[in-house]
C-alpha cells in the first residue's frame, strides 16, 4: 500500500514494507560504507551464526511529524549506545554510534512519505537490527555480520490506544531477561514470547514478571517497563539489574522530576505494594505510556483506582508532556529531539 492510501488513524501496530532500508556489512574485520537497498529480503547460509546461536540484537525508536511539519526522532543517540552494549555482550562488532544516528536520519528521510501526518496518532517505527551472517558450527562468534535499518508506519501498540490494559502475573520465569544487568543491554525478546502468548490466550494484554529469585518483586512485562504513581503523587519505577534500561522510562523520570516537579523513586517494589498505587502504566518506545487497569494473580485481582476507563491524571500529564516534547509542542532538554527534515 502506498503512503497516500494509508488510513493513518487505523493502521494498527504491524510491519508494513517501505521502499528504502539502510544496509552495512561487516567483512574482513571492518564495516563497509553502507548503502540504501530496495530489497526487503535477506539471504544467508543455513549455518549462519544468527540461525545457529542467535547472534542478533535490535533497537526500536520512532520518527514523527511535528506541529510545524518537521520530521524528527527522539534521542537516537541512546539507542545507538544501547545497541553498542548489546553487540559487545553478544561478541558482535559495534556499529559506530555516530554512523548509527546518521543512518537513522537517512533512512527516515528516504521514506519521508511514510511518516504519518501530525495528529493522526500514528508514527514511523524505526528498527535497527544486527545479525551474524557467516556460517558457524562450533560454538563461537561468527566472522561476518550485517547491520540494517528498516522503517514501518505504525499505530498504537496496544489495541484501543490509551484504554487501560489488563495484565496477568506470569507463571513462567524468563530463561533470560530482556536486559543484562552488568552491561545494561537490550538483548532478545524471544524468551518472553511463550508467556506473552499464554497471557493473550487467557484474554490479557500482557504478562507481569516478578523477580526470578524470590518471585516477590515487580520487574517488567514482556515488552515494556512499569511506572506507578503513589497516593502522594510520586512517580515510582522498579529498580532491578535484570530489566531493560528503557529510554522512554529514563525520559519520563527526567520529565517528572525536572519539568513537572514530581518526586521520583527508583526502588525495589514488592508485589504486595502494587495495590497501594493509585495509577499504573506500561512505558516504552512502542507503548509510550499505556495505563494498566487490572492485574490478575493467583490470589485475586488488583484494580487500579484511577484509570479503569481512561489514563489517570498524573500519567496523562506525563504522557502529554513527553509527547509534547517529541512532537515539538513543548520545548524539551537540548538534544532530545533530532531534526531530520
Amino acid at each position: 500500500m502506498s503512503a497516500p492510501e494509508m488510513d493513518w488513524p487505523n493502521i494498527g501496530f504491524q510491519y508494513r514494507e517501505t521502499p528504502v532500508r539502510f544496509v552495512s556489512d561487516y567483512i574482513d574485520g571492518k564495516w563497509d560504507e553502507g548503502r540504501f537497498s530496495t530489497d526487503s529480503n535477506v539471504v544467508i547460509n543455513e549455518s549462519a551464526g544468527v540461525l545457529q546461536y542467535a547472534q542478533t540484537c535490535f533497537e526500536g525508536l520512532k520518527a514523527y511529524r511535528t506541529e510545524k511539519g518537521e520530521i524528527v526522532c527522539f534521542r537516537p543517540d541512546l539507542n545507538a549506545s544501547r545497541m553498542a552494549e548489546s553487540a559487545k555482550r553478544l561478541c558482535m562488532p559495534v556499529f559506530p554510534e555516530d554512523r548509527f544516528v546518521e543512518a537513522v536520519k537517512a533512512v527516515v528521510a528516504a521514506n519521508e512519505e511514510f511518516v504519518p501526518p501530525y495528529g493522526s496518532g500514528a508514527t514511523l517505527y524505526v528498527r535497527p537490527v544486527m545479525f551474524a551472517t557467516s556460517p558457524v558450527l562450533g560454538v563461537k562468534p561468527a566472522v561476518n555480520y550485517q547491520f540494517r535499518i528498516f522503517v514501518s508506519p505504525v499505530g498504537p501498540y496496544f489495541k484501543g490506544g490509551a484504554r487501560p490494559v489488563s495484565l496477568m502475573v506470569s507463571d513462567f520465569d524468563r530463561a533470560a531477561p530482556r536486559g543484562t544487568g552488568h552491561v545494561k543491554a537490550g538483548l532478545n525478546y524471544a524468551m518472553s514470547l511463550f508467556a506473552i502468548e499464554h497471557a493473550h490466550a487467557l484474554g490479557f494484554n500482557e504478562n507481569m514478571y516478578l523477580d526470578a529469585a524470590t518471585r516477590t518483586h515487580v520487574e517488567e512485562t514482556g515488552g515494556a517497563n512499569f511506572i506507578f504513581v503513589t497516593k502522594d503523587g510520586a512517580l515510582v519505577t522498579p529498580k532491578s539489574s535484570t530489566i531493560l534500561p528503557s529510554i522512554t522510562r529514563r525520559s519520563l523520570l527526567y520529565v517528572a522530576e525536572h519539568i513537572l516537579g514530581m518526586k521520583v523513586e527508583e526502588r525495589e517494589i514488592p508485589f504486595e505494594d502494587v495495590k497501594e498505587f493509585v495509577e499504573a502504566g506500561l512505558c516504552g518506545t512502542a507503548a509510550v505510556i499505556s495505563p494498566v487497569g487490572k492485574i490478575t494473580y493467583d490470589g485475586g485481582v488488583i484494580e487500579i483506582p484511577s484509570g479503569m476507563e481512561k489514563m489517570g491524571p498524573v500519567l496523562q500529564k506525563l504522557y502529554d508532556t513527553l509527547t509534547g516534547i517529541q512532537m515539538g509542542r513543548i520545548e524539551g532538554p537540548e538534544g532530545w529531539v533530532v531534526r531530520i527534515k
